[in-house]
């Protein structure tokens, strides 16, 4: 149990520091630690909030580094109370202006002082010194030349690092972790079946812009609080990133159709093709999980949509006989190291080991969705990840044992996400799209689509 903050503390750094304590110390999600932790801050204060608390935990790595030469000390010695403290202040005396510094410090040491069990005097004193050396001073003793030298600069684990300098180049490497602390940008899809883009595009209250590969599409260009809005209640939109919409695209789903959504939870990309299939024909949505099943089931009630229907199932076990579709999304559980911007606590929770794992399953959860496609049909396997043993291996490794399915190719379709020919450890996919973050503005996903003989 966390104890009461002090009244001094401006509430957004308390909220803040609540939500770096669960992270680190219960292992919360940071989106659900804010969630619960901002409920009465406005919206001034929950945008602050969610700022200092979101970057704070993406760049750990950095900020500990930092800290063990600022302290003289290995982090792992601090007490967790003052190491939030710390964390915190750090990183908006480096990272964000506008407070003045002894505001920033003095919050912190009074974090610590009243949630730490003494030692607030080296939270003052380092964050003093920190204020003094400077951001430029600090951060310009940081480089990226190496993997090792990068994952500290750009705050990723070493793996990560080292991972993608193999299979995507130094140069992409580093672009593509310095995107990762960077906010994303902000997509919604227009529900279709209620109007189009340029209907919710008049009735948004902040500026929008339209997307010409995508044409139910808005890039926001100002804050908006997606879920506080009418127009989300109503279903109207939902919030999904440009690369995701290129998912459904790619199934090209037609009307009157059956098409299967294998791993449907949240529920973006199977309301997208039953608003692609203009709600006529049927999407059977599979999702393991009860709770996530439950919140599938509502997003389709929320934007009108009938032709879903959800399904509480395994995705990777084989259907009845006879049960075929015309077109198969598969969309498996992957690490999501393509969505690090969004997700600012998954790079300390993902681990080598869990890939590993994770490649057998989305192996058999394909190999599920293939039996259940119908000759001549297509099949899409899309993730939201940046790993070759993810990505590419599963493809290539399908294609390999079944030689009735083949390539179709969607490069050909949207060039500029075009996966390039492997510079390092990547098998070939020709034809599959990898979007990068640092290079689409959008989120990092693979997406490829097979055809049945």
């Amino acid at each position: 149990m966390m104890g009461a903050m002090p009244a001094t503390v401006a509430p957004a750094r308390a909220c803040a520091y609540t939500v770096l304590r669960r992270v680190f110390e219960h292992g919360a999600y940071a989106d659900e630690a804010l969630h619960a932790a901002a409920r009465a801050l406005d919206a001034r204060d929950r945008a602050l909030a969610m700022r200092l608390a979101y970057g704070a935990v993406q760049r750990r790595g950095t900020l500990d580094h930092l800290t063990e030469g600022l302290a003289g000390r290995p982090c792992a010695r601090l007490d967790p109370p003052l190491l939030a403290a710390l964390r915190l202040g750090l990183y908006e005396l480096l990272y964000l202006s506008g407070a003045p510094d002894y505001a920033v410090v003095g919050d912190a040491v009074e974090l610590a002082k009243a949630h730490g069990r003494g030692g607030h005097g080296l939270v003052n004193a380092v964050l003093r010194r920190a204020a003094r050396e400077g951001a430029a001073e600090l951060l310009g003793t940081l480089s990226d030349a190496t993997p090792q030298d990068a994952a500290i600069m750009h705050s990723h684990p070493e793996w990560i690092a080292r991972m993608w300098w193999s299979e995507l180049g130094a140069d992409e490497a580093r672009a593509l972790m310095r995107a990762g602390n960077e906010p994303g940008e902000l997509a919604l899809r227009a529900n279709t079946l209620r109007g189009d883009a340029a209907a919710l595009a008049a009735a948004l209250p902040v500026r929008a812009r339209a997307v010409a590969e995508l044409p139910e599409a808005l890039v926001l260009e100002e804050p908006f609080d997606v879920h506080a809005s009418p127009l989300w209640r109503d279903g109207a939109m939902l919030a999904q990133s440009r690369a995701a919409m290129h998912v459904a695209r790619s199934l090209d789903p037609q009307p009157g159709e059956r098409t299967l959504d294998l791993c449907a939870a949240p529920g973006g990309k199977g309301t997208h093709l039953a608003a692609l299939m203009e709600d006529r024909g049927e999407v059977v949505a599979v999702e393991r999980d009860r709770r996530r099943a439950g919140v599938l089931a509502r997003t389709a009630q929320r934007l009108g949509t009938t032709a879903l229907r959800v399904e509480l199932g395994d995705a990777a076990l084989a259907r009845a006989a006879g049960d075929s579709f015309d077109r198969v999304l598969v969309d498996p559980p992957c690490s999501g190291l393509g969505v690090l911007a969004a997700r600012p606590d998954l790079r300390w929770r993902v681990t080598p080991e869990a890939i590993a794992e994770m490649a057998l399953q989305q192996a058999r959860i394909l190999a599920a969705g293939a039996r259940a496609l119908r000759p001549g049909g297509l099949l899409v396997y899309s993730t939201c990840t940046i790993s070759s043993t993810e990505n590419e291996r599963p493809i290539v490794d399908f294609l390999d044992s079944n030689p009735d399915f083949r390539l179709d190719d969607l490069a050909r379709e949207l060039p500029a996400f075009a996966l390039a020919a492997p510079p390092g450890e990547r098998p070939a996919v020709p034809g599959a799209l990898l979007t990068l973050p640092h290079r689409d503005h959008t989120a990092g996903f693979f997406i490829a689509r097979l055809r049945r003989d």
